[in-house]
């Protein structure tokens, strides 16, 4: 379209993704580092696995903490704001992971007092994955045009992948040629301080983005609004987008529920659903899975590599195709793709074939859901909330997939001591499942301004009291 200034909307975009590649490098660190962690302290120490397990997941508790925070703070001081505070988290966690002993320990020397404080370092980084997660799609999705919105969102799981990506190659440049005796005393360190690199980047470029115009006319800054949205569109449709949105603001204040429990349950049960079908186990878990397989320390690192480098590619046909194809099917084709490959897993499992079909199987998960569950729930979930209550019911869903993402990633390690069939074979059966929820219950939203979608979520609300009456 002619009348939208493409190359503005990009490069304020780019910007805001750089709180995806964060997302993806701060959760996926963790990948690399995580059985030098084991040696470090819980070895060192004494300690049981159920403790390493919490340090390994330390940073998810922050993330739910961030994801119910973010909703109050995109409405108080800001989308803009709120990714800066996200950006000096990051910053601060970064260096304090990688340097606990700061100011009040001795180097070399781990103690109960230290692991604790790198669990802090790490949880507040979590809280900055948690902001990040919610508001960074929030913000897209408010600055995007209709027919692009999926797209520039979907660029926004691009990032969280290639931050991962990014972090499976520094990890294996770090540990590559090193003994396991560096590695498990100074190079996991490495790995920790060299997301401080694309941390300072991102806070220093966001004081060069704008506020988003939707936030600027709730707050009644509509002078504000109307110059960003010329910077975004020509005269006239900037008019008219800015009257579309002072529309959907009338005085009276909406509650949560305004608009009934379903689209809340919605956004819940999508949330969910992403993390319930196992994703998180293949990407935090992804180096100790492949040694399983018969591969050596650098061999596991490099096979996630591999992996990361094809979650890559089908995101990427992910962002081509969702404003073409459309959300649901995508969905509902990851899901089935899904199932085959953890189905796949499930039965290797069972006979004790562990080998080079696993690893296909576990591409084919991953490749299903990077081209569908990955990038598309967030591009869902930046639509389908109304503008009164985005903020706070992206934070109810952000919340819920966090916490759906510790209950997976803790409950893991025991349910493979049971039986490692069980546990793929359940992560499968909610592939199915997650497969029946976006048939039944999901509706198309490609194309639509976030305005229209209210309109039509309205008069579906409508139609519910009258039936009821």
């Amino acid at each position: 379209m002619k009348n939208v200034k493409l190359l503005y909307i990009v490069g304020i975009t780019l910007v805001a993704t750089l709180g995806g590649l964060l997302f993806g490098y701060d959760t996926a660190v963790i990948s690399g580092a995580e059985g030098s962690l084991q040696t470090y302290f819980t070895d060192s120490l004494g300690l049981s696995s159920f403790i390493h397990g919490l340090t390994v997941s330390s940073a998810l508790i922050g993330c739910i903490i961030g994801g119910i925070l973010s909703g109050y703070f995109s409405v108080r001081i800001g989308r803009k704001y709120t990714l800066i505070a996200a950006a000096f988290l990051f910053l601060v966690s970064a260096l304090g992971s990688a340097y606990p002993e700061f100011l009040f320990f001795t180097p070399g020397e781990p103690s109960i007092a230290l692991l604790a404080t790198f669990n802090f370092y790490r949880i507040i980084g979590g809280i900055g994955v948690g902001l990040a997660s919610a508001v960074a799609p929030m913000y897209i999705g408010e600055i995007a045009p209709p027919h692009l919105r999926g797209r520039l969102v979907a660029l926004n799981q691009f990032a969280i992948i290639f931050g991962m990506l990014v972090v499976y190659f520094v990890n294996w440049g770090i540990a590559r040629g090193e003994t396991m005796e560096w590695i498990n005393d100074v190079g996991w360190r490495y790995m920790f301080a060299s997301e401080t690199i694309p941390a300072f980047l991102f806070l220093l470029l966001l004081f060069f983005v704008p506020e988003t115009p939707r936030y600027l006319v709730s707050q009644h800054k509509d002078d504000k609004a109307m110059s960003i949205l010329l910077k975004t569109y020509d005269t006239t449709m900037a008019k008219a987008t800015l009257y579309e949105i002072k529309n959907s603001f009338d005085d009276k204040k909406e509650k949560l529920f305004a608009y009934g429990r379903g689209i809340i349950v919605i956004g819940i049960l999508l949330s969910v659903f992403q993390q319930f079908v196992g994703i998180n186990v293949a990407l935090y878990y992804a180096p100790r899975i492949f040694e399983s397989m018969g591969a050596g320390r650098d061999a596991s690192l490099f096979q996630t590599i591999v992996m990361g480098l094809v979650n890559v590619i089908f995101t990427i046909i992910a962002i081509v195709t969702v404003d073409k194809v459309g959300r649901k099917p995508l969905l509902i084709i990851g899901s089935i793709g899904m199932t085959i490959g953890m189905f796949g897993v499930a039965g290797l499992a069972y006979f004790e074939q562990i080998g080079t079909a696993t690893l296909v199987f576990i591409i084919i998960y991953t490749a299903s859901f990077m081209m569908s569950w990955g990038p598309v729930v967030w591009v869902l979930l930046s639509e389908i909330f109304p503008n009164k209550i985005r903020g706070q019911a992206l934070a109810i869903a952000v919340a819920f997939q966090w916490a759906a993402n510790y209950f997976v990633s803790s409950t893991y390690p025991p349910m493979m001591e049971v039986s490692g069939t069980m546990t793929y074979g359940i992560y499968g059966l909610m592939s199915i499942l997650s497969a029946l929820f976006v048939w039944k219950f999901i509706p198309e939203t490609k194309g639509k301004s976030l305005e229209e979608l209210e309109m039509i979520l309205k008069k579906s609300q409508g139609m519910e009291r009258t039936v009821k009456e």
